[in-house]
């Protein structure tokens, strides 16, 4: 189960440490529901492959993950996929309270670009009670879109790559 809270936010945050950061592309061989191939490369690390799958959207839903290789995510890529896959850097960030603040960087210098941020909890009430200004963040996460139609990447493949 993923249960996460998503954000649309400006640039990096400041102040936080630098736990990680991936340079990713990925791409979607179904948005309904969602079918993804991803490609993450950790700064000064290795590279990995993953097939992904998600249930609905929201707060909540089902998510499983597993590891492909090199050859099957070229395959996939290329002859099932057929179009440029959706470029971002994601950087993590220790937060305070021992929560993780993901923060992607997607399709950087494309008119398209935008960025976004995410917080993952360990179960609904957890998500619900936490609040960016325990950690600082109010100002930063004031943008939130977890619930709201058409802020997932499946859409946002769809209206630029579909």
């Amino acid at each position: 189960m993923e249960i996460e809270r998503k954000w649309m936010v400006k640039g990096w945050p400041e102040g936080l440490p630098l736990k990680e950061e991936f340079a990713m592309r990925q791409g979607y061989i179904s948005v309904r529901p969602t079918v993804r191939i991803r490609e993450e490369a950790l700064t000064g690390g290795k590279t990995d492959y993953i097939l992904c799958f998600k249930s609905g959207g929201g707060l909540a839903r089902e998510e499983i993950e597993r590891s492909i290789d090199k050859a099957l995510f070229d395959d996939l890529e290329h002859k099932i996929i057929g179009k440029p896959l959706i470029p971002k850097l994601r950087r993590s960030y220790m937060l305070p309270d021992g929560m993780v603040l993901e923060v992607n960087h997607v399709d950087e210098g494309q008119p398209t670009e935008f960025w976004y941020a995410e917080v993952e909890y360990p179960t609904v009430e957890a998500a619900l009670a936490w609040q960016p200004d325990s950690c600082g963040l109010g100002a930063y996460l004031n943008d939130e879109v977890t619930n709201q139609p058409g802020q997932s990447m499946g859409e946002y493949w769809v209206e630029t790559r579909g």
